[in-house]
């Protein structure tokens, strides 16, 4: 069997179509949280249920909360179901992501999806992200209207990341897919990351670029996380075990994108869609990598619905004309 290299896609390939006349079944079983995670910040502001499998992550005005996975994965599926807090929540930033930051500081992989909160009357966005070898500079991001009041009910946020690509998933809709190239070279994720949730004072930026802050009179602010799936390879398992996963991993339902998957990915993304880094010619001072892409990895074939800096020119969803009595815009 071939292994999996960091610095080419070859062997990823020889083993895609290797296992490619057979899908494997992955589990995505929700675990218990003492399971697959242990406190990382937050103290009384870190509440499990009684039955470990829901997590309460509280912001107070005196700290967040958090917690992370107690292995860090080469590759796999990671998803929580979270209901976020409402009314008044401009600062509030609730994330679900993984990093190796405390391994290599300088150095480190990430791939995000950040809960963003708002003024009252306006809803929550979403944004994802991807960093590979420190690219900090080179940020990826793309925010998102959320078509639901996530304040009302948990919803599933989801990673699948393996050695070809990574997509980001809102209850089982592809909503981005990042295909690894060649020409990406070190700013795809290649290194063993460990799984987090927080919540935290983004007052900074995370509201209108930082013009709305957190207000603590609305404090504490909640969100609820349950069912927890995490599927990987940890760090400390053998390289041929995790080579086997791998290949099992890109094979499954959670990392094949079929014709229906890209389809619902597409129509997410044209209606719900209000940034790209790909289209950001401000930020990145009109340079590209080639053919008018701010990255290689980027699809150019939209540049027209979307504005120099970024913004789409089209996504303008009024939730309360849905029947949900939040809107959106």
């Amino acid at each position: 069997m071939a292994t999996i290299s960091s610095s080419g896609l070859l062997p990823v390939i020889v083993l895609m179509s290797w296992a490619a006349a057979a899908a494997a079944a992955v589990d995505v079983l929700p675990v218990p949280f003492d399971v697959a995670y242990s406190s990382l910040f937050g103290g009384d502001n870190l509440v499990r249920s009684s039955d470990g499998r829901t997590v309460q992550l509280k912001l107070d005005r005196y700290t967040g909360s958090g917690f992370v996975s107690k292995s860090a994965y080469h590759h796999g599926f990671f998803s929580a179901s979270i209901k976020l807090p409402d009314d008044y929540t401009a600062g509030v930033v609730v994330a679900f992501y993984l990093s190796n930051g405390d391994v290599f500081p300088a150095k480190h992989d990430e791939l995000d999806i950040e809960l963003l909160g708002n003024r009252r009357g306006h809803g929550w966005r979403v944004q994802t992200n991807m960093y590979g070898n420190g690219s900090t500079s080179r940020g990826r991001e793309e925010r998102y209207l959320l078509p639901f009041d996530p304040t009302a009910a948990p919803h599933s946020y989801a990673i699948a990341w393996t050695p070809a690509a990574v997509i980001f998933y809102i209850d089982d809709v592809p909503i981005r897919e990042v295909v690894r190239c060649a020409a990406m070279r070190g700013d795809f994720p290649a290194k063993p990351m460990s799984v987090y949730a927080t919540i935290w004072d983004g007052s900074a930026w995370a509201t209108d670029g930082g013009r709305y802050k957190v207000d603590y009179a609305y404090a504490p602010f909640t969100a609820e996380l349950s069912s927890l799936v995490v599927t990987g390879c940890a760090a400390d398992r053998p390289s041929l075990e995790c080579a086997a996963a791998a290949v099992d991993l890109m094979t499954s339902e959670v990392a094949v994108m079929t014709p229906a998957k890209r389809d619902a990915m597409q129509r997410f993304r044209s209606r719900y869609m209000t940034y790209s880094a790909c289209y950001d010619r401000v930020r990145y001072n009109g340079t590209d990598t080639g053919g008018g892409l701010m990255f290689p990895e980027c699809d150019d074939s939209d540049r027209e619905s979307f504005h120099v800096w970024g913004e789409s020119k089209r996504s303008s969803y009024d939730y309360a004309a849905a029947g949900g009595g939040v809107r959106i815009d």
